[in-house]
């Protein structure tokens, strides 16, 4: 007659601690398409910028494409771009504003003095 054998099973975490990483689902990649779009809007409204800050609409969009398709690295790498692009635009954009009011002030202060 055999001996009869029992399963026994060894957790490979601590208890308590949650399960170990590999069975922890990834999370979603950002692709930052709203402020993307919000730089080409501000860009062409205030400062004459917009054709600029398309780039990184572009990489935005490539960024949730990459994602619905379930590509999650290619995701993160286009919204690591789009992100990048949207902080440079966003200064820029920025400086561009502040740059034309202090002109404005500084023109309007010395069309006044010379009245």
């Amino acid at each position: 007659m055999k001996p009869q054998q029992a399963e026994v099973s060894i957790p490979l975490h601590p208890p308590g601690r949650g399960p170990p990483l590999s069975s922890v689902p990834q999370e979603q990649p950002r692709d930052f398409v709203l402020w993307s779009l919000f730089n080409v809007l501000a860009g062409f409204a205030l400062a004459y910028l917009g054709c600029f800050c398309f780039p990184s609409l572009i990489f935005s969009i490539k960024a949730r494409d990459c994602k619905v398709l379930g590509d999650l690295e290619g995701a993160r790498r286009y919204g690591t771009r789009a992100k990048i692009l949207n902080i440079i635009f966003s200064v820029l954009i920025a400086i561009g504003v502040l740059s034309t009011i202090t002109i404005a002030i500084v023109l309007l202060t010395m069309s006044s003095r010379q009245i």
